[in-house]
């Protein structure tokens, strides 16, 4: 298809960013990134030793023409935010950023004041930030407005594989934003993948899903798979639901008869 997602004015042809965690090996990493056909990925920036040397680091398994987004997993408030982000950047990172402000220890929701709050610091300090947060509309607006690159509410909690539990604030987000709609944690299967992009979504994030599946690699491609499929079901118009059955075949004309 000849559709391209475009975020902060840089264009990707896949529409499915996965992450890097929870691998059993960074080969296994490096190849189910390759089967996805993503072209962004995210790590946290605490996994990443910028000081490794000649010593195997996470980045040397990630292909090259793949965009790393580093992202601020394992802060708790707006302050530490900004200045893993930063550390990253003087660390030679893109200064792309996937802002994660989550205090939460037992449900890992984010913290919507402290996440604002860091993305216009980070906006204003020349980031391109993309951050997760709750399906809040008005929250999605407000970042918007700040200067977010996206936005990318959780479809369920982090690494349940629930799917798509808060559908109805997902699409009232994706009908009122007026930046790319990046559903991001909780999706278990590859339909729910399909089922965020029929709903409009404009790209899902997946980890837990491909690096815990019995085939990873296989995995990956079946959501690469589901996201085209999604996708192209949005753009040729989805029908809609009928409350009675309708017959396919046309009824006129029948000898109904001998």
């Amino acid at each position: 298809m000849d559709d391209v997602l475009t975020i902060a004015g840089r264009e990707f042809s896949s529409r499915l960013i996965t992450g890097t965690g929870k691998y059993e090996t960074f080969e296994l990493m490096r190849d189910a990134v390759a089967a996805s056909g993503c072209e962004m990925v995210t790590v946290a920036v605490r996994r990443i030793d910028l000081d490794a040397g000649d010593d195997a680091s996470i980045l040397d398994f990630l292909p090259e023409d793949v965009l790393l987004l580093p992202n601020t997993a394992g802060c708790e408030t707006a302050e530490e935010a900004v200045r893993v982000a930063r550390l990253a950047r003087a660390g030679g990172l893109p200064d792309w950023v996937k802002l994660e402000v989550i205090p939460d220890p037992r449900h890992l929701l984010p913290d919507p004041v402290e996440t604002l709050r860091a993305a216009e610091i980070l906006v204003e300090d020349g980031f391109t930030v993309l951050p997760y947060m709750l399906p809040d509309p008005v929250l999605a607006r407000r970042l918007a407005e700040v200067g977010c690159a996206t936005v990318m509410p959780l479809a369920a909690p982090i690494g349940t594989g629930r799917g798509l539990k808060l559908r109805d604030s997902i699409r009232i987000m994706v009908e009122e934003a007026e930046v790319p709609v990046v559903v991001d944690a909780g999706l278990g299967a590859p339909s729910h993948a399909a089922e965020a992009m029929e709903l409009g979504a404009d790209a899902v994030l997946v980890n837990t899903a491909i690096a815990r599946a019995g085939d990873p690699v296989t995995m990956a491609r079946a959501f690469r798979l589901a996201v085209e499929a999604g996708r192209a079901g949005r753009l040729a118009g989805v029908m809609d639901e009928q409350a009675t059955a309708q017959p396919s075949s046309p009824v006129g004309g029948l000898v109904t008869q001998p």
